[in-house]
């Protein structure tokens, strides 16, 4: 059933409003404009890596621009004068920032050290809420598939980990020497939070008896104390949960 005017019923019995409709056309792309202007007063920053502060101011104009968009019975200035406000104090945040390192180490936070010549610390990575399954796949995106190339892992404010390779496997390479290669093989896990990987040891050479056997030797008579056990060219690494040594912040 139409109406001679603006509004009409759907087949289900749901009554719409065209000219709600229209309105909300100019007020999206109003709302369009003054985010991508609160976007220029925060700078290049807010769409790149994002900390945790520019997150939050992130979401929350995500939430203002959304309101004054759908909102058709709120004040739109209201909306405008939110975003404007989260903008121009997360520009002068950014400049505070950049003039203050206590500040800087406040709001956007401090990078922490995650492996420390080759050891992993169990505590650090308990502080930056992660597990070792995590690290691990930071770590094969970003080339490493094993672990034991890694001579330092930490992970920046904005919750990136960048990774150091230890010299051994740092440039020049293998190629740039003119030195024989060998075939590549994927590094398996075979022990991840004491818990023995049995499904990566089948992709193995090697038995599950063998790896008890190898653990048995290496003093391991049982897995409570490994973090992680890796095997690779014919060489089981263990790598022991540390729990002792206190997380480590580096400071910018």
């Amino acid at each position: 059933m139409y109406n001679i005017t603006n509004s009409f019923y759907t087949n289900n019995g749901d009554y719409m409003d065209i000219s709600e409709a229209f309105v909300i056309i100019p007020r999206s792309l109003v709302s369009l404009i003054v985010l991508f202007l609160v976007t220029k007063i925060i700078g290049k920053k807010q769409v790149s890596e994002l900390s945790l502060f520019d997150y939050v101011i992130g979401i929350s104009i995500g939430n203002f621009t959304a309101e004054m968009t759908l909102d058709l019975d709120g004040q739109y200035i209201n909306g405008a004068i939110a975003m404007l406000t989260f903008g121009i104090f997360a520009f002068l945040v950014s400049k505070a920032s950049l003039k203050s390192i206590w500040f800087r180490r406040l709001v956007i936070g401090v990078p922490t050290i995650i492996i420390d010549n080759g050891k992993i610390l169990i505590k650090s990575m308990k502080k930056v809420n992660i597990d070792i399954n995590d690290l691990l796949e930071e770590a094969r995106n970003n080339g490493y598939f094993d672990i034991g190339e890694i001579s330092y892992a930490i992970m920046e404010a904005n919750g990136k980990i960048s990774f150091l390779a230890k010299d051994q496997y740092s440039k020049p390479t293998k190629k740039d020497m003119a030195i024989k290669t060998q075939p590549d093989i994927l590094t398996a896990n075979i022990i991840i939070d004491s818990k023995l990987m049995y499904k990566n040891i089948k992709n193995t050479d090697k038995s599950l008896e063998w790896f008890k056997q190898q653990l048995k030797v290496k003093g391991h008579e049982t897995y409570e104390n490994i973090l992680l056990a890796t095997y690779s060219n014919n060489t089981l690494t263990i790598y022991k949960r540390n729990d002792t040594t206190k997380p480590t912040d580096v400071l910018e």
